[in-house]
């Protein structure tokens, strides 16, 4: 407060005017600061607000491209939230899978699209007749799985057309080494067989001629079967195996080939209550024919393994390994083409059929050799997705055959 008995002379009146200038300047000094201040912040607000518009709208036009390109894709686009609800997917699986898709329990759809039973877990057929091929992918950090769905329906027929031509041409090379194959183990049977009236042939002899007989038999059955497996073109009913009941068939299907030969076979297993589809038949069959080969390579001495375990959490592992003379590189290279043999009795068609078997259950196979140093069969196959009851009596966890 500006005391006005004080200002009674000019001087002090003039000072006061001073006083007066300054303080207005300053603050004159300091509105248009203040108005500067605001001006420079409606212009930062303006390029802010400009660049997040900017931002947006390249992230809506991104958006809709996306959006775009998930409808122009052929192949089905399913978003599954953490919930198991389909959150989002594209007209290609609407397509395949029928409507409604959009809020729909994924389980819903499998168990209303999918037809029963599962050869492949990487491919399933649809109830409506079509083969899709699936793989699911995590979101990220976000919860919840995208899945693919591929139609193969017409690569499959396309596969099969030329698979089929494969064999056509396969089986005319069989049926030309067909009759000297058969006819040698047949006519060595028969000779045999005509010898065992004889009155001049002691108990031994004939039991030697018996053993004889039917290991040509046995011969031309394994001939035989290995024939109609490869004819079948790998089709096959499947079921669901618990690891430790297939070990225990395998075991006694391989025991009369081992009996009396020298050789020890031995069956081992840590994971006996693994589950995968297949079936037991043609697998069993398949592992068969690795042990006799073994067994063959092996002369009469020595050992045969096998081992079942998980090469990972879906993946089931069936080795088969001897400590034989073991298989060159060069053998080793075509040991699975049909009728490539170096066996003068051999149709060329044993490790063909177990390598059909094996593909025909979406799994592979592989040989690890070297001359000398024996020969392991390793066979993969993927478990199945469900896990089967725990199955009562003894595991299958070691056994070993000493013959």
């Amino acid at each position: 407060m500006i005391d006005l008995d004080a200002l009674d002379s000019p001087e002090k009146l003039k000072q006061a005017f001073e006083v007066f200038n300054q303080l207005s300047q300053t603050l004159t000094a300091s509105y248009r600061e203040l108005e500067n201040q605001v001006a420079r912040l409606n212009r930062e607000l303006a390029a802010a607000r400009s660049e997040r518009l900017k931002t947006l709208t390249e992230k809506e036009q991104l958006a809709n491209k996306l959006q775009r390109l998930l409808e122009a894709l052929p192949g089905g686009v399913v978003v599954i939230d953490a919930d198991g609800v389909v959150a989002e997917c594209n007209p290609a699986a609407v397509q395949l899978l029928g409507e409604p898709l959009l809020g729909q329990r994924w389980d819903d759809i499998v168990a209303r699209s999918f037809a029963a039973g599962c050869d492949n877990p990487h491919e399933r057929r649809l109830k409506n007749g079509r083969i899709v091929s699936l793989s699911a992918r995590s979101l990220g950090d976000a919860p919840g799985q995208i899945v693919l769905l591929t139609d193969i329906s017409e690569m499959r027929v396309l596969q099969d057309l030329v698979d089929q031509h494969k064999r056509l041409s396969a089986m005319g090379e069989m049926v030309a080494s067909m009759a000297h194959q058969v006819r040698t183990p047949l006519s060595a049977a028969m000779l045999y067989a005509s010898q065992l009236g004889s009155p001049r042939l002691d108990e031994i002899q004939r039991r030697r001629f018996s053993r004889k007989i039917l290991e040509r038999l046995r011969h031309l059955e394994r001939q035989v079967n290995d024939m109609l497996i490869f004819a079948r073109e790998g089709r096959f009913v499947t079921d669901r195996i618990r690891v430790g009941d297939f070990l225990r068939r395998l075991h006694d299907a391989a025991e009369p080939h081992f009996a009396g030969t020298g050789v020890r076979l031995e069956i081992g297993s840590d994971c006996d209550d693994e589950v995968f589809m297949g079936n037991a038949e043609a697998l069993s069959g398949a592992l068969l024919n690795l042990l006799t080969n073994a067994l063959e390579a092996l002369g009469g001495r020595g050992r045969v393994r096998v081992r079942a375990e998980l090469a990972d959490p879906q993946t089931l592992c069936l080795t088969v390994s001897d400590d034989g003379p073991g298989i060159s590189p060069e053998v080793r290279a075509r040991i699975f083409e049909p009728f490539y043999t170096t066996r003068p009795n051999g149709t060329g068609l044993g490790l063909a059929v177990v390598d059909g078997i094996v593909k025909a259950h979406g799994g592979r196979v592989r040989c690890d050799s070297e001359p000398g140093k024996g020969a392991t069969f390793r066979i993969c196959l993927p478990l199945a997705v469900q896990p089967l009851p725990l199955a009562s009596g003894r595991d299958f966890q070691t056994r070993q055959v000493a013959m």
